[in-house]
């Protein structure tokens, strides 16, 4: 057989940081100890504030004053304390004791009363400006400016702008004046602002009722050919302006929407590697959150309430002279007026039902007391509207900060489902009013970055006693020491569409599916340190479901790994039916020493096609004109094809001009079945050598193979495996 594969391979030689960021700290040397609360894993921890009518934060409760529900369940505390200017943290209820009493007993809290001594805590303030008009960045800078002049010693502070891309003005520091200059820039910026069209396309929805009603109505029987004829041909035209102004606004939103909710979720992340008390601070007018920031702005909440950080909204356009509702009251009834006049009609609209009201919804949320109200009231914050006075109603932000109670429970339900469990705090005096948190998704772990809601179940598969397998998929990674990104790491999964439900909407006439893919790459230690992920809701017309079946999914992204041995999970998950299959798999990425030569991982093809035009520059499957798809585990059946292609990359040190030599080998059950020296061409222009080559299938009897490459330079030998199986 060594002679037969010896003969018969046929080989052909082708050509061709953020997070970190924000948390750079001028940490000042705060008692950190004195700001914690220990809780055993699985017990949840938060803060509340409590006021009276008079707005008055309320510091002689005890604990036997507070009642904590979890979706509805009354729950018992395990820990409870003040932390309060002007008065010391009460211990832990009834003693340390308590803290390390196991989850199955909970130790009761007793009543303690704060004393009368001054504590200072560390506090994390981010303060972000959204794009806002000039009127709107004047008074929220003098907001700014005022709460970080009365800003506490030993607080930190940062400054950030949501562009079109998150800007840091300045990272958390202490220093007043480096804060100052940060708000001082931010308030000249001059932000890529949203300009609606909507009265414009409210004035084209009015010309269009207007024509529709003459050239349908009675009275364009008397109207001669001609002129209807020319009317038609202008109700076309409005027709078509509505539909490009609909499509601009739908842009616009979709990226400024994105761009806000993105960077508020890397805020929310950011301050989750702080300790202390943490907030942010929001000065906005109008969250713009279209349908597709709607999983990106509930990950904010879920971030927010995951690193205890409390969002305190500021509607920066102060007083409003016209109701916050009216632009939402015209857009609705131009929109409910074109429609009943075309259903009069019988004319058939260019933008479906659905899509109006998702659009409704949409206008709904940008009133600042929507999107804004949520986003304070679900974190434990509050909402500042209706008033030119930002500097006064900030002052209680910053006692937010500094008087609190630090409580903890351990739950009930124990079951790490995914579920959202409701939370919900009581005092038992009268007239007093409660902010705090309002729940947070059942999930254990720590996650390299912010969890998205649609994440949530998939996580609680992965995390479950059991793996799951209720359907067939594979995944794969692979390791591509690229020069200037050496621990290239693109992971692939791939699934035929079938596995997911294709569930049928009669209204629309269309099928639907909703399903999700999460992948988790973890060290050695077992710790995450990339989490990847994407949901799919794909549609079509109901008559090709049974084509769409027949189709697959493929799920590809690329993470940046150290120098390493890991482990990746991969999960999908089928959210209607709540299924979900798990599969497993390790990785090497090697030292990222570009002196020296380096080999990617060996990639048995399962197909390949020309790559686009425009194809992303320095993907690492392309090969040539060409884009190469990784078998990622299936197995190879004989008459597929004469050959079983693989390939690899081999990096050389810069300077290099001569090839290394090479040595591949079959190999089966630990024995090598055939070596044969290969050539390689010499490195490009970048240092790699692209190598394809082809193993002939004809030849290699059925079952599980490893198929070895072997470089060596003079200086460095390095080899790749992978292994393959073949069926008749």
């Amino acid at each position: 057989m060594r002679k037969l594969v010896r003969l018969l391979i046929v080989s052909a030689c082708v050509a061709a940081a953020a997070v970190a960021a924000l948390t750079q700290t001028q940490t000042p040397p705060a008692r950190q100890d004195e700001q914690k609360v220990v809780v055993n894993a699985g017990e949840v921890l938060f803060d509340v504030v409590v006021r009276d009518k008079r707005g008055r934060v309320v510091k002689d409760l005890g604990a036997s004053d507070f009642e904590v529900y979890e979706d509805g369940v009354a729950q018992q505390l395990n820990s409870f304390r003040l932390v309060a200017r002007g008065g010391r943290d009460s211990a832990p209820a009834p003693n340390d004791s308590a803290q390390a009493a196991p989850k199955s007993q909970p130790a009761p809290a007793s009543n303690p009363k704060p004393d009368e001594e001054d504590v200072t805590g560390l506090t994390a303030v981010a303060i972000v400006f959204d794009r806002l008009t000039q009127d709107g960045r004047s008074r929220s800078r003098a907001a700014a400016l005022s709460y970080v002049d009365e800003m506490r010693k030993g607080g930190l502070v940062g400054v950030f702008l949501t562009d079109l891309s998150l800007v840091v003005l300045q990272p958390y520091t202490d220093d007043v004046q480096l804060a100052r200059k940060a708000v001082e820039n931010a308030g000249a910026s001059n932000p890529s602002m949203y300009a609606s069209n909507n009265q414009r396309s409210r004035a084209v929805r009015g010309q269009l009722v207007g024509m529709i009603q003459r050239t349908k109505g009675q009275g364009s029987l008397d109207e001669g050919i001609q002129q209807r004829g020319l009317a038609e041909i202008e109700m076309k035209m409005l027709a078509m302006e509505l539909w490009n102004l609909e499509r601009w606004e739908e842009i616009q939103r979709d990226q400024q929407g994105a761009a806000t909710t993105t960077g508020l979720l890397a805020v929310a992340a950011s301050l989750g590697k702080l300790p202390g008390r943490k907030a942010i601070i929001l000065f906005s007018e109008g969250l713009i959150i279209p349908p597709s920031a709607l999983e990106p702005f509930r990950a904010i909440v879920n971030a927010a309430n995951k690193n205890n950080v409390s969002v305190y909204s500021v509607d920066a356009a102060g007083l409003r002279a016209q109701s916050k509702a009216e632009e939402t009251r015209k857009e609705i009834e131009a929109r409910a007026q074109l429609r009943m006049t075309q259903e009069a009609y019988n004319l058939e609209s260019s933008t479906p039902m659905t899509k109006g009201l998702e659009r409704n919804e949409d206008l709904l949320r940008l009133n600042p007391e929507s999107g804004l109200g949520q986003l304070a009231d679900q974190t434990g914050g509050f909402l500042i509207s209706d008033t030119n006075d930002l500097k006064g109603r900030l002052q209680k932000v910053d006692e937010d900060l500094h008087t609190y109670y630090a409580l903890s429970y351990t739950p009930k339900n124990q079951a790490d489902d995914g579920s959202y469990r409701k939370l919900e705090v009581k005092v038992k005096r009268p007239g007093l009013s409660v902010q705090s948190r309002k729940g947070y998704f059942a999930i254990g772990g720590a996650y390299a970055s912010p969890v998205l809601s649609y994440e949530v179940p998939a996580l609680a598969a992965l995390g479950g006693a059991s793996r799951p397998d209720a359907f067939p998929f594979r995944a794969a990674a692979f390791s591509f020491p690229e020069a200037g990104r050496a621990g290239l790491a693109p992971v692939v999964v791939e699934a035929p569409l079938s596995d997911f439900s294709l569930q049928p909407d009669d209204l629309k006439k269309t099928y639907g599916t909703d399903f999700s893919i999460v992948v988790l790459l973890k060290n050695e230690s077992g710790q995450v340190v990339e989490k990847l992920s994407n949901q799919y809701r794909l549609s079509g017309p109901v008559e090709k479901t049974e084509e769409a079946k027949r189709g697959r999914v493929l799920f590809y992204r690329e993470a940046e790994l150290a120098p390493g041995s890991y482990r990746f999970e991969a999960v999908a998950y089928d959210k209607p039916t709540g299924r979900a299959s798990v599969r497993t798999g390790t990785l090497e990425v090697p030292a990222d020493d570009e002196a020296k030569m380096r080999l990617s991982s060996v990639v048995v093809v399962g197909s390949a096609e020309k790559a686009a035009a425009e194809a992303k520059a320095g993907n690492p499957f392309q090969v040539g004109d060409m884009l190469l798809y990784p078998n990622t585990g299936g197995a190879v059946r004989k008459e597929s094809g004469k050959q079983l292609p693989f390939f690899f990359t081999v990096y050389t040190p810069q300077g290099t001009t001569s090839a290394p030599r090479l040595v591949i080998e079959l190999r089966q059950s630990g024995k090598t079945l055939a070596s044969i020296p290969a050539q390689l061409a010499a490195p490009d222009a970048q240092g790699r050598i692209q190598y394809v080559a082809g193993l002939p299938l004809e030849s290699i009897p059925p079952g599980a193979y490893e198929l070895k490459v072997t470089v060596e330079d003079g200086k460095t030998t390095l080899s790749r495996s992978a292994a393959f199986s073949v069926e008749k």
